[in-house]
């Protein structure tokens, strides 16, 4: 009778690393998240990595390897090509005669082991070592050029950090002696590293025994590295310094700017400083000029859709809403719609919480909740101005919607988002925020609701020959809709950085105004029913939109997936 192999959980409980509790709850957990077991412990941080990978080699009988204190021989590395090395995270051990001892990361994944034994053309004989260890020593020595900052936080690790507390004013006016400080030159690499890696966002995460450094990129957050515990607290301040933060402060959330010239351009950074468990959580927004200058030719549209868009936005009144999730673009929107309207003829005036981007002609009013400078107190004071057009940031409760409503029924052209799932639901939710049904009705010209997919890599683009069945079928594609097309994927490369995607494109849904919905709306008909109407009137949902992006091989199925399961778009 074969042996059954114990489970990880119980391994770690015998070895009184976690309790059965924790067990019982990162099982649940892994299950709800679609994660394995020892995934979620380290995640819920009930255990490290390390135990983790320790307990796992020892579920599976493979010989664990502690690259901190088992390097690998340089010249071994020439075993196995820099390629696999890198797409597989392997790395060769040691080699007796025709077998090779190989450090992997996943002891199921028999696939990469049966490509090294195709490859290599020799006997494999696994071993097993934490996943962020093999990327780390992979960085510093398989592919050290341009790793800069793995190198400066192993330089700094043993370190005792100076704490960055004597540059005064965080951003300018530092002398070579501070510049050269390692905290500061540490943190001046994630920054450039971030932005020159297209990334949108910087996350600094405190966690039990380690900050984790992750980047946002196309959408979706990679991790970079892990900082040192004992570099936290210096770390942080830096970035509170930069930002113009009050670095005493820690007990409250805290929000500020960065502003700096990378690779030749200015870039600012809207910084936020959020109180977590194990210590500060500082999240950088990385806001470049270019990202609001896209052009309204570069967001996606399809030809109808366009011809549709810039009918309403050369209305002369009326209000048009951009609805979606926080990251959906609804800002890029709006901007690329103002720069296509702003002319010497026209006044344009915003108020925004908070000022992302600056624009030449436009009158940008910043909300200061602080002093009583509210959405609802800009908008009355922008009526006596005299403006053709009125932008604002967000219609939040009922006193702003009012407002704006006012403003399209008195002549002004008003462009404003929401938050909600689809366009139709955007005209219950402001009559659910008190609006008066028939203000409503009467002064929204159109809304379009709008996510973000990522578009394939142009130059490791590929033909999917096996297409995943079960997420076609999530989607809805049929057989006549499949007939003569092909589904296209990208392999990974260097440009997209082996993610197979570079840039995204939105996808979109649109409800122009009609009698029949103004009737509904009136009528405080319920969001199936305005649905129906919008679509009857020739409204694409978001699916619609994607699924022929999909086919013409601007995206893949499976982010397609991502995007729309996520927001519970699927259904009609």
């Amino acid at each position: 009778m074969p042996k059954t192999r114990k489970k990880l959980g119980e391994i770690l409980v015998g070895w009184g690393v976690i309790k059965e509790s924790d067990a019982e709850e990162a099982l649940s957990y892994a299950q709800e998240h679609g994660k394995r077991i020892g995934e979620a412990l380290v995640e819920m941080e009930r255990c490290d990595e390390d135990d983790a990978f320790k307990a796992l080699a020892t579920q599976y009988g493979l010989e664990y390897i502690d690259l901190d204190h088992h390097p690998v021989d340089r010249a071994i590395l020439q075993l196995i090509p820099t390629k696999l090395i890198e797409e597989n995270l392997v790395l060769p051990l040691s080699e007796e005669g025709q077998r090779l001892k190989v450090i992997i990361t996943d002891p199921l994944d028999l696939e990469t082991l049966d490509l090294l034994r195709f490859r290599l053309n020799r006997e494999i004989v696994p071993t097993l070592a934490p996943v962020n260890k093999v990327k780390r020593f992979i960085d510093k020595f398989v592919n050290p050029e341009g790793d800069v900052l793995s190198q400066t936080m192993a330089s700094i690790d043993q370190e005792a950090p100076d704490e960055a507390s004597s540059d005064k004013d965080g951003i300018k006016g530092l002398s070579e002696e501070e510049a050269d400080a390692p905290i500061i030159k540490l943190v001046n690499l994630i920054i450039t590293e971030a932005v020159h890696g297209r990334a949108s966002d910087i996350h600094i995460e405190p966690m039990a025994n380690r900050v984790r450094v992750r980047y946002r990129v196309d959408g979706v957050c990679h991790v970079r590295d892990d900082i040192p515990k004992n570099m936290q607290a210096s770390v942080i301040a830096r970035f509170k310094i930069l930002a113009g933060i009050d670095i005493a402060e820690r007990r409250v959330p805290q929000d500020g700017r960065i502003k700096m010239r990378i690779g030749g351009g200015p870039i600012d950074f809207r910084v936020s400083a959020c109180p977590a468990y194990h210590g500060e959580s500082i999240v950088l927004r990385i806001l470049r000029p270019e990202s609001a200058n896209v052009g309204l030719g570069a967001l996606g549209f399809s030809e109808s859709d366009n011809e549709k868009f810039q009918k309403i936005i050369n209305r002369p009144n009326g209000i048009f809403l951009v609805t979606g999730p926080t990251g959906s673009g609804k800002t890029t929107t709006l901007y690329s719609a103002l720069q296509e309207l702003n002319r010497s003829d026209k006044k344009i005036i915003t108020a925004e919480d908070p000022v992302e981007y600056n624009f030449t002609g436009m009158n940008q009013c910043q909300v200061k909740e602080e002093i009583g400078l509210t959405f609802a107190r800009i908008l009355r004071a922008m009526l006596r101005q005299a403006p053709n057009i009125i932008l604002v940031g967000e219609i939040r409760d009922r006193e702003v919607g009012d407002v704006a409503i006012q403003a399209a029924l008195t002549g002004h052209l008003v462009f404003s988002t929401l938050h909600t799932n689809d366009a139709p639901s955007a005209i219950t939710r402001l009559i659910d925020m008190g609006i008066k049904p028939f203000m409503v009705a009467s002064s929204i010209q159109a809304i379009m609701a709008q996510r973000l997919i990522r578009v394939i890599c142009s130059e490791c683009k590929t033909v999917d020959e096996h297409p995943d069945p079960r997420t076609l079928e999530l989607l809805g594609f049929t057989e006549e809709e499949l007939a003569g097309k092909q589904v296209w994927k990208g392999k990974g490369c260097k440009r997209c950085n082996n993610s197979g995607y570079r840039g995204r494109v939105g996808i979109f849904e649109m409800v122009q105004m009609n009698a029949e919905i103004r009737d509904l709306a009136f009528k405080l008909a319920p969001t199936s029913q305005l649905r129906t109407a919008a679509r009857a009137a020739g409204m694409s949902t978001l699916l619609e939109d994607g699924k022929i992006k999909v086919l013409k091989g601007v995206t893949t199925p499976e982010d397609l997936l991502r995007v729309t399961q996520a927001e519970g778009v699927l259904t009609d």
